[in-house]
């Protein structure tokens, strides 16, 4: 029987307890494909699997071993019945959930094609990989925030030089908000690139403000009475207060939407920022270097 390498926790306790072990290859069913992946990107909430965090929240319960990563970019090898993908086609994608014995830390992935978008031309694959997870949250972040209302489009993005915030500033704009970045001092080279302004220190009274840094109950005092707050921890909704409206992004897969990310990214339009690339074996080390800080820039796993 064909098999592929894949990192799992089996029993959770950091980098230390990643193994890399071998499944059975499975065949692509209706509406699915088989992609070999070439890249997958460590991101925050991987370290949470890995640790234990969200088993300690009853929200994983994988008998045997429950599967690292969530967004990739790879090759079509193989594909299902009513699929118009080509075998051989770029794409890019995202899984979501944390009950699930599969992630993209693997050599191989089978996933609704629907939920892929095609890699345009000018785009490394690497580079791909960083787009889905983060992209897809800024995106639907916006969607959340909606238009910017006449008058009151003063937008306060936290932690905007990070992976979602970074994307949040850049995309808001398209919705007519009046983007201002909040981040380290050494950041504000970036922020401004995104065509947003800058604070290291904000006060009170934003119109509306998108939390990329979870700040919390912190980043809901920052908005006026009667804005807007968008949070990124679906697990900890801050109380509504002062008539603020709150919600909370939970991300999901859109194709459409992935694909409109990438085309603004191979433009230059949005920035990929990758800060390494390792290979699936030294995924323990990945993960150590992201929990020591410090980088803007992404490590990427290659199997």
């Amino acid at each position: 029987m064909p098999t592929f390498r894949t990192a799992v926790v089996r029993t959770s306790g950091g980098p230390g307890a990643i193994e890399i072990i071998d499944v059975p290859v499975v065949e692509p069913g209706l509406g699915e494909v088989r992609v070999e992946i070439a890249a997958a990107p460590v991101n925050p909430v991987d370290l949470g699997v890995a640790s234990g965090f969200f088993h300690a929240m009853g929200l994983i319960n994988q008998p045997e071993h429950t599967g690292l990563g969530w967004d990739f970019a790879g090759i079509v090898v193989a594909t299902g019945p009513g699929v118009d993908l080509a075998v051989g086609t770029p794409v890019a994608g995202l899984v979501v959930g944390f009950d699930r014995d599969f992630g993209t830390y693997a050599e191989q992935l089978v996933v609704p094609a629907a939920d892929l978008a095609v890699v345009p031309d000018g785009l490394d694959l690497v580079a791909a990989s960083t787009v889905p997870l983060n992209g897809l949250a800024a995106a639907q972040i916006v969607d959340l925030l909606g238009d910017a209302p006449t008058g009151g489009n003063r937008l306060l993005v936290t932690g905007a030089a990070g992976a979602v915030g970074g994307y949040v500033a850049s995309l808001a704009q398209d919705r007519g908000w009046w983007v201002t970045g909040l981040a380290r001092a050494e950041d504000e080279e970036f922020v401004h690139s995104l065509g947003a302004g800058f604070t290291t220190h904000a006060e009170p009274g934003w119109d509306a403000v998108a939390d990329g840094a979870a700040l919390q109950e912190q980043g809901l005092a920052l908005v006026r009475d009667g804005g807007a707050f968008v949070g990124v921890r679906p697990n900890a909704v801050p109380a509504t207060e002062r008539g603020i409206t709150v919600a909370v992004v939970v991300t999901h897969p859109d194709g459409p939407r992935l694909g409109d990310l990438l085309a603004r990214t191979a433009s230059g339009e949005l920035p990929a920022r990758v800060h390494t690339v390792m290979p699936l074996d030294q995924v323990a080390d990945a993960h150590r270097a992201m929990a020591k800080g410090g980088v803007r820039g992404r490590y990427v796993l290659q199997p």
